[in-house]
């Protein structure tokens, strides 16, 4: 059985992470014993601000009624009354040259809807995560993304851009992939300017996490070989 509180702990002491990793699981019926989410949020990412920040839950399709985008990317069934929602926000888009209705089709989307969604910290995760998110500064990145490498967890898949949901399919189906995030996804997780995302698919994460360590220490070295070279060669 996988000890979630030590691998989480391995990957912040590793990447010197600002936020705590989140473990996000699709699942296809309620958790026993996890704690339903209770309230409302403008979209599904802002659940991974709740969680990143301590917190355990699971919602249901209903809790991202709220978020066209965000439904669509987790292949969530809006209600008759709110269907036309989709259609408004896809069309504010379209009209704002923001995204071209032939990219929709290409959108990475979850093959079924989930029963239910758990979000929770790495460490505190009632059950094996789907994926895992990592809000990352630049220099973490590379480490998860040369780790993943290592690990053969990686996708093929180019940088992620809008929508910033859609990095959790993509991940689940491809392997890890990473994505710039989107302007709702930064106003809804107040991520940071310097900051992305890297997601790693559940089943791969102690693998990444093992290959971290390698790819940690060799990085140490080749910096300090770097700079070696860097103050006896260059002239300018």
């Amino acid at each position: 059985m996988t000890n979630w509180k030590e691998l989480e702990k391995r990957f912040v002491a590793r990447l010197a992470l600002g936020r705590r990793p989140v473990a996000i699981s699709f699942l296809d019926a309620a958790p026993a014993g996890v704690a339903k989410f209770a309230g409302s949020e403008p979209a599904g990412c802002s659940f991974w601000r709740l969680a990143a920040a301590g917190r355990t839950f699971y919602t249901a399709p209903s809790d991202h009624f709220n978020c066209a985008v965000g439904a669509y990317t987790h292949n969530v069934a809006l209600p008759p009354d709110r269907v036309q929602e989709t259609e408004t926000t896809l069309g504010m888009m379209f009209n704002l040259g923001y995204l071209r209705p032939e990219e929709v089709p290409g959108i990475p989307r979850l093959a079924k809807e989930p029963a239910a969604v758990v979000f929770a910290p790495l460490g505190d995760t009632p059950v094996d995560p789907s994926v895992v998110l990592f809000t990352c500064k630049t220099s973490a990145a590379m480490l998860l993304n040369e780790a993943s490498l290592r690990a053969g967890a990686s996708s093929a898949l180019p940088l992620l851009g809008r929508p910033s949901c859609m990095a959790l399919p993509a991940a689940l189906a491809q392997g890890t992939v990473t994505t710039l995030g989107c302007i709702g996804n930064r106003v809804y997780t107040d991520l940071g300017a310097d900051e992305l995302y890297i997601v790693v698919p559940g089943a791969k994460i102690a693998a990444v996490a093992e290959a971290l360590e390698v790819i940690t220490s060799a990085n140490i070295a080749l910096e300090e070989y770097a700079r070696g070279r860097q103050a006896s060669l260059s002239t300018v």
